[in-house]
């Protein structure tokens, strides 16, 4: 089984929120992942940054998480699975965020949990296996 992570879940474990070591810990038969798309939005809090100290590190931090999950890309399942549910969200008035659209489907595409601190989110999805580690 595998498990993606959002990037809620690594914000929550730099500001001392969530203990992550722990849960991988706990959990050493399965497999954990970031996407492509979570890469990013770490990236683009890196590159937010005005002052260079907080930059550089945040910068450190980001590349050591990058370096540590594999990364998933945008594949073509997942690209079908997007369209689908968008359009079945679309339809029952219960669109989710674009970056979010994508961490579902990758999850729908490829069988596994969501782990994030955004339940109120995904829960929307039918069929996503989502879970919290927050307390």
């Amino acid at each position: 089984m595998g498990l993606l992570i959002d990037a809620s879940v690594l914000i929550d474990h730099e500001r001392g929120r969530i203990e992550i070591e722990e849960q991988l810990r706990q959990r050493q038969d399965e497999e954990f992942f970031l996407s492509v798309i979570t890469a990013s939005e770490l990236l683009h809090g890196v590159h937010r940054a005005s002052d260079p100290g907080i930059c550089s590190r945040r910068s450190a931090w980001v590349e050591a998480i990058l370096e540590r999950f594999p990364i998933l890309p945008v594949d073509l399942p997942t690209a079908r699975a997007h369209a689908q549910l968008g359009a079945h969200l679309t339809q029952q008035g219960r669109l989710i965020g674009p970056h979010d659209l994508w961490l579902a489907a990758v999850c729908l595409a490829h069988g596994y949990t969501l782990v994030t601190g955004n339940l109120r989110e995904f829960e929307r999805v039918p069929g996503l296996d989502v879970e919290s580690w927050r307390r």
